[in-house]
């Protein structure tokens, strides 16, 4: 016992400044932690591990993570680490209103903040539900200590009366289905509850398996985190050894900028090219770059993307689900079916190169992860569109929208803002038909504020009821990864601040040429300045509090909606004592 009354020696990680300071700094930092029944050895100068957990119960995405952050804190205390837990704004994409996109850089400067004003030399990130990756990710890239990111998996197979069913995408179908009123309430109540059967985030290739595919791809979670789901008892074993690894990072002085090279960011757009990957993507990526100088364009998502063919046959662009991808060998396969379009030497937490890790992947299913080729679909990448109405850039998941409408021409119907469209899409009035093109206004990052995922919205009643299935739709807003249809999103710059979408009129033709990158309103240079003139932003959505902070600072689409003042990094030099 006598080893106990020893003072900690002073280490060489940043957590010595705390728990190794001599004197009255160091025991007032240890003796608070002592009432956690914290023994002496455990302050002895090891590398102190955060467990920054996204644990909510309002969101049922990543309700299973308090267990996950009792198998990372194994493979800490196994590999001579000290874990500490620590809680973050969780983002549920469920429940939030108006839409947990306003609130993503709160929780990046949540996590930032969190991670340098403690005694931390590592951190393991745990995400899940869309937001939380993107977000817990530009806050450690912020601080850059050796970072490992952990994701929750998709939960298993949605089934419904011999159907496989998955989240997002068969609830938008199961919306068309009611809308044409051919869905007695009870089955819905059925599916509702078929739908969701186990812990995890969506099962589709929606933005949280695309996000988690991102983290594999980047190198910053370990092989098969993109699709083990969260079920599998797999999934613990990845969090015990992503504890055990995140020490030797430490140890190895692994940061998070030595692994997110530009390199990284390229492997990962075409990977999401591939995996016919959410749009979200796009907007996330773009700020997680911003986080470390990481010099990333729209421009290079088209570039990169534009020649990569999906491979994978999952919903929304397919039929499968991720707990099949993930029996058909995981994105392990898809990135060696593509390595000849990677930086195969990208270096990985694990120590590993990209292509070391994936080098040996074997596919099990060819219906499912389909061959370079022979691929499922011809064009995978998100496609970036110019023109006057998109003059800082729009796109569109060709993958997901209807071939036949990627080139059109059709008259303007549009609505100023999410009200005017609930309003009057099934007003029997409207004057509307097929090839006409719905164009929604105000619904970027400062027009609702946020920039919800309301891309997608829903066709007039009586169009769907005549068996319309699909309509060129054009917002500043996002859509879910879950989502389909010829949906062009994020058009920048958006409506509430004076961009060209705000200038659209009933009436006005509109030019859609996909392959061609083009979009463009037939207005006249005149009549444009004509309707500027005329215009009047619209009136602000908060005079106080984070709002106000996020609609004066936010910026567009093309630069990440990321705040103005986040981007660059500034380290986790140690701050000033508090004693």
């Amino acid at each position: 016992m006598s080893d106990d009354n020893k003072t900690p020696p002073r280490g060489k990680y940043r957590s010595a400044s705390w728990f190794g300071a001599p004197g009255r700094a160091g025991m007032v930092h240890r003796s608070w932690m002592r009432n956690q029944g914290l023994p002496n050895h455990l302050f002895d100068g090891r590398p102190v591990i955060g467990i920054c957990n996204t644990w909510s119960e309002l969101t049922p995405c990543n309700a299973h993570f308090r267990l996950l952050a009792e198998r990372v804190k194994r493979g800490v205390y196994e590999a001579g680490g000290f874990p500490l837990e620590f809680p973050v704004m969780s983002l549920g994409e469920t429940l939030m209103r108006p839409t947990t996109m306003l609130f993503r850089n709160l929780c990046s400067m949540d996590v930032e903040e969190s991670i340098r004003a403690n005694p931390l030399d590592g951190v393991v990130l745990l995400v899940g539900c869309d937001k939380t990756t993107p977000a817990l990710m530009m806050g450690a890239a912020s601080c850059d200590l050796p970072t490992i990111v952990v994701s929750g998996g998709a939960m298993l197979n949605g089934k419904f009366r011999g159907e496989d069913i998955g989240s997002g995408t068969s609830l938008w179908k199961i919306g068309e289905r009611l809308a044409r009123d051919d869905m007695p309430p009870a089955d819905l109540l059925e599916a509702e509850i078929c739908m969701s059967r186990s812990p995890g985030t969506c099962m589709t290739m929606g933005t949280a398996s695309t996000m988690a595919a991102m983290v594999e791809a980047l190198g910053m979670g370990l092989p098969t985190n993109a699709t083990v789901p969260a079920a599998d008892s797999r999934r613990n074993v990845l969090a015990h050894m992503a504890g055990s690894r995140i020490v030797q990072m430490v140890h190895e002085d692994l940061r998070m900028s030595k692994i997110l090279t530009r390199q990284a960011f390229e492997n990962a757009i075409r990977t999401n090219g591939a995996i016919g990957g959410s749009t979200n993507a796009v907007v996330h990526l773009l700020a997680i770059a911003g986080r470390l100088g990481v010099d990333l364009t729209l421009a290079d998502w088209d570039r990169l993307g534009r020649d990569v063919p999906c491979l994978l046959n999952l919903m929304p662009s397919g039929k499968y689900l991720m707990e099949d991808f993930f029996y058909a060998g995981g994105l392990g396969v898809v990135l060696k079916e593509i390595g000849h379009l990677l930086h195969k030497d990208a270096p990985t937490v694990n120590g590993q190169t990209l292509w070391d890790n994936v080098k040996d992947s074997s596919c099990w299913n060819r219906d499912v992860i389909w061959p370079f080729e022979r691929p499922f679909k011809p064009q995978g990448g998100i496609a970036v569109l110019t023109g006057n109405l998109s003059p800082q850039g729009a796109v569109i998941k060709p993958s997901a929208a209807t071939p036949a409408l990627l080139t059109h021409r059709g008259r303007a119907v549009t609505f100023e803002n999410m009200d005017d469209y609930e309003a009057r899409i099934d007003d029997p009035t409207l004057d509307i038909d097929a090839d006409c093109v719905l164009v929604l206004k105000n619904c970027g990052p400062r027009g609702f504020p946020g920039f919800p995922e309301v891309g997608n919205f829903a066709l007039p009643r009586r169009l769907l009821a005549a068996g319309v299935t699909d309509m060129v739709r054009i917002s500043d807003a996002r859509m879910s990864g879950t989502a389909y249809g010829t949906v062009i999103l994020h058009t920048a710059p958006e409506a509430a601040i004076g961009g060209p979408l705000a200038l659209v009129q009933d009436g006005d033709m509109i030019e859609l040429d996909v392959d061609g990158r083009r979009l463009h309103l037939d207005v006249s240079d005149d009549e444009f300045a004509r309707r500027r003139a005329a215009w009047q932003p619209p009136a602000p959505h908060a005079s106080r509090g984070y709002a106000k902070l996020y609609v004066d600072h936010v910026m567009q689409a093309d630069r990440g909606v990321d705040f103005d003042f986040l981007v660059g990094s500034s380290g986790a030099a140690v701050p000033r004592g508090n004693h």
